[in-house]
């Protein structure tokens, strides 16, 4: 939904926060702009942030540590070509604004850039699909230590064998603002919160771990006792199941992806490989395949950073364009990429309102926000009672693909051995390796049971982490191999 009021509202907060204290208004991001201008440029934008964070962490029963933070800044942008400069500062003032201007006007004159004229701000609507509070001030500390050592207390009690619990709570209070030379001035507040719970399971001298946690853009009356115990639950089964875990086997064989977070194979696999850079260059194994068959039929990616509170979700990006909901893959055809303005531009399309970046001090590029699958019409027992001898993974660890060839290896933290569409026991040390549009044309069930991640994910590229969400029905996919233990 565009919400004008909402947008206003979010503008005046970044004005209070950002500019006024520091004696700015909106003529002084035009006379930073026009300085960065006078030099032949084909793009140029100020982004000002405020980030204030708290975390909280407890161990054998006790809170052991607690942080709190506060960073603001400034980033200035200028483009010409492929050209970027860019300067930052953690000076919020008009003489650290116009030293950053003048920095980066110094960039050397491409071939296709132009004079652009910075033109009068004006407000472009945006989303609205969060509140702007800040979740830090929505309970306080008592009640935020409290709230860890029910986990703990809730952990210890599912089972004897969990023999350590650890948890965190984290807080962040985000405001931004963007302002760009052809006149665009754009803000958002950005609430994230997350919880998270890892467990310790013991059993005749073997240990195993579980996690379990989640979030998103609320406020931390959204961990209700419910929610918390979800969480539990998640990280006590992983760790107590894996204690009867025996070798997995080794070789190619069917293999069905679980539902929800299992999207981050997804994610790695297929997404990194779909944004505008690595396209642009040629480096991704999709360059230049537009409108051709890259995944089976019935596979429709999305990239949607318009889902109400979700962790990946954005009300506009890190340049100020609104997000959008842009499908990536539909029905197994290539449809388009991720993209941000610089590469948009170069490759002569629109951006898709996935320019995003770390923080102030670092340069926006196309990221993904909320990637997932839509869902099949099968149902997930029956793709389960499908498989006549391969792994079930419900649930994964860390992964790792390559842009350029989309190989993959990915390790299940959560699997179990089927045979004759029974599952007979839950199988340690399998890995996945495939390579993603191999991988996606291997597709050959998917399940009706969509379901996004519980919010917890992390997006890393080139240095630089964002919060993102994964999601997808459960898959078969038919010889994927799997690197095991047995």
């Amino acid at each position: 939904m565009i919400a004008v009021e909402a947008t206003l509202a979010r503008l005046q907060t970044a004005r209070d926060l950002l500019l006024a204290p520091y004696g700015l208004d909106e003529s002084s991001l035009l006379n930073a702009l026009r300085v960065i201008t006078q030099h032949r440029v084909d793009d140029a934008d100020l982004y000002f942030q405020y980030t204030r964070s708290e975390g909280w962490s407890l161990e054998e029963g006790i809170v052991k540590s607690g942080s709190f933070g506060i960073d603001q800044g400034v980033g200035v942008r200028a483009i010409a070509g492929e050209k970027t400069a860019f300067a930052y500062s953690d000076d919020i003032s008009e003489a650290a604004l116009l030293d950053a201007a003048r920095t980066v006007r110094t960039i050397a004159a491409a071939g296709q850039s132009r004079r652009v004229k910075v033109g009068s701000h004006r407000v472009v609507p945006s989303r609205s699909l969060y509140a702007s509070f800040d979740p830090i001030a929505s309970m306080d500390s008592a009640a935020k230590v409290a709230l860890l050592e029910d986990v703990e207390r809730r952990a210890r009690a599912k089972d004897p064998r969990i023999v350590q619990v650890m948890a965190g709570l984290g807080c962040e209070y985000d405001v931004v603002m963007v302002a760009r030379a052809n006149g665009v001035l754009a803000a958002d507040v950005r609430p994230l919160i997350r919880l998270s719970v890892t467990v310790i399971a013991e059993q005749n001298g073997r240990r195993e771990v579980g996690s379990g946690g989640g979030g998103g853009r609320h406020d931390l009356a959204y961990f209700t006792p419910e929610i918390v115990q979800t969480y539990v639950d998640q990280a006590a089964h992983a760790a107590l199941v894996n204690l009867e875990a025996r070798p997995a086997p080794a070789g190619e064989m069917t293999v069905v992806l679980g539902s929800g977070w299992p999207g981050i194979l997804l994610h790695e696999a297929v997404g990194h490989g779909l944004e505008g850079d690595f396209n642009r260059k040629g480096s991704s194994v999709y360059a230049g395949r537009i409108g051709q068959r890259v995944a089976s039929k019935g596979v429709t990616v999305l990239d949607d950073g318009t889902l109400p509170d979700r962790r990946g979700s954005l009300n506009i990006d890190d340049e100020g364009h609104v997000s959008q909901r842009n499908v990536l893959i539909e029905d197994g055809i290539l449809r388009g990429y991720i993209q941000d303005a610089t590469n948009a531009r170069l490759m002569k399309t629109a951006p898709t309102g996935n320019g995003r970046r770390e923080s102030y001090a670092h340069l926006p590029m196309p990221r993904m926000t909320n990637t997932y699958m839509l869902a099949g019409d099968k149902d997930p027992q029956e793709i389960v009672a499908s498989i006549d001898r391969g792994v079930y993974a419900v649930n994964f660890g860390g992964g790792q693909v390559d842009i350029t060839s989309g190989k993959f290896v990915f390790s299940a933290s959560e699997a179990y051995w089927v045979e004759k569409g029974k599952i007979l026991y839950p199988v340690k040390g399998a890995t996945l390796i495939g390579n993603g549009p191999d991988a996606m044309n291997r597709v050959s069930m998917i399940g009706n049971d969509l379901a996004l991640d519980s919010g917890v994910g992390t997006c890393g590229k080139e240095g630089q982490s964002v919060p993102v969400g994964v999601g997808q029905p459960t898959l078969r996919i038919d010889g994927l191999t799997v690197g095991g233990t047995a």
